[in-house]
Parts: C-alpha cells; structure tokens; sequence
C-alpha cells in the first residue's frame, strides 16, 4: 500500500505561482511514475504532468511552458511549480503513483487550486 498526501494548494490571483508537494509513503520502493492530475467541476479528470522514476517527464499542452514538474526519489517527493495561474487552471488537484509489477495506482486526497481573475 501506498499512501499520497498532498499539499500547496489555495487561492491566487491570475499571473501568480503555487507550488503543489506530494509525499508518499508506505510502499514506496516500487512507484515508477508519480504525477498531477486535476479536475474541474462538471469536467473529467485530467493528467497534468507525470514524472517516471528515472525522470521521463509528460506535460498537458495547456500547462507546457508554465508548469514544473520534480521529484525526490530518495524522499519520495514530487513537486508541482505552477507559474502564470489562469482562472482554467481551477481545479482540485490530485497525485497520483503508480507501482510496478501490477502493484496498482494510488490516489492523493486532492487539494483545491483556486484561480481569482
């Protein structure tokens, strides 16, 4: 089992920055990929950005150029930087992991991500 804590979210005018954190635990030797995902009210949830333990990283072309994704593989950390908020980045923002072997995925949470005009 692998347990994901989210963290960062809030409220920000459009043009600024969050930086979301994720921590896992339990498990933890096994997660490959850890990502972002969010989703908006009345809309599906969305990948964000994804990161593979060896560092392969996938961004949404809505968020490529102003979001960052990171990760501590020691500390089982990943990061979030989100610069040049818009009102469509609203959403809750969820982490997710994912263990290899068939050992499943794992959601975070979620934490909500506000974005005033």
């Amino acid at each position: 089992q692998v347990q994901l804590v989210e963290s960062g979210g809030g409220l920000v005018q459009a043009g600024g920055s969050l930086r979301l954190s994720c921590a896992a635990s339990g498990s933890t030797v096994r997660i490959n990929i850890m990502g972002w995902y969010r989703q908006a009210p009345e809309k599906e949830r969305e990948l964000v950005a994804q990161i593979s333990y060896g560092g392969n990283i996938n961004y949404a072309d809505s968020v490529k150029g102003r979001f960052h994704i990171s990760r501590d593989n020691v500390k089982n950390i990943v990061w979030l930087q989100m610069n040049s908020l818009q009102p469509e980045d609203t959403a809750v923002y969820y982490c997710k992991a994912v263990v290899n072997f068939g050992g499943g995925n794992y959601w975070g949470q979620g934490t909500q991500v506000t974005v005033s005009s």
